[in-house]
């Protein structure tokens, strides 16, 4: 399936599975570690807690995030380093094809980034970037857009209409791309052209 690209000027990216690779379990996993209860095992039930989507919209500091970490795992003596560990395990890489894809779009496109996101996993992405490729992952896009710094978060049609407008692009001229159905389906609502990258699917491959 190819995407089509008729009349866009503007290619928004999730990063989340879509540029980036990742592995919850692994986060899960560490967390079980530092010894998350095992009846709370489930990567749904992990992140109900309120704490992991106020870290996302930017509504707790890193600080409360890692004290109700601490909390969670009802192990007060786990270090802020072993929490952010756990926390970035997840985080895998950004494969050069498309690092090479986005800077050959670049060549036509405005490419932008929306991407529900914390500081402590920006933080592990930029860095481990820049030692990968060499060149700032920011310097990719016209402009990166994250959750904690809108303070709203993807599906929510807020957190859309605000990327809209602080970009100024014309939704009926931009596409985006998201490997989620309801972030897809939150796109749509203020009028973006949406691809949904499936799982299976690779972003190169479509392009």
């Amino acid at each position: 399936m190819q995407i089509d690209l008729t009349n866009i000027k503007n290619i928004i990216f999730d990063m989340g599975n879509v540029l980036l690779n990742l592995d919850f379990e692994a986060s899960i996993k560490a967390f079980q570690e530092l010894g998350l209860a095992k009846d709370i095992l489930d990567r749904k039930l992990v992140y109900s807690d309120p704490v992991f989507y106020d870290l996302e919209t930017g509504n707790v500091t890193t600080e409360k995030f890692r004290n109700r970490l601490r909390e969670i795992l009802k192990n007060p003596t786990v270090t802020d380093q072993q929490i952010d560990e756990a926390w970035n395990a997840m985080i895998l890489d950004i494969p050069a094809k498309r690092v090479t894809l986005l800077l050959e779009l670049s060549k036509k496109y405005n490419v932008y980034l929306f991407s529900n996101t914390n500081k402590i996993h920006i933080n592990k992405i930029s860095k481990e970037f820049l030692l990968q490729h060499a060149i700032d992952f920011s310097s990719l896009f016209v402009k990166d857009y994250y959750s904690q710094d809108i303070k709203d978060r993807k599906p929510n049609l807020s957190s859309f209409e605000k990327v809209v407008k602080l970009s100024g692009i014309n939704p009926e001229e931009s596409l985006f791309v998201d490997d989620l159905e309801d972030n897809i389906n939150g796109a749509q609502q203020v009028g973006l052209k949406t691809f949904w990258l499936k799982s299976g699917m690779e972003l190169v491959e479509v392009f």
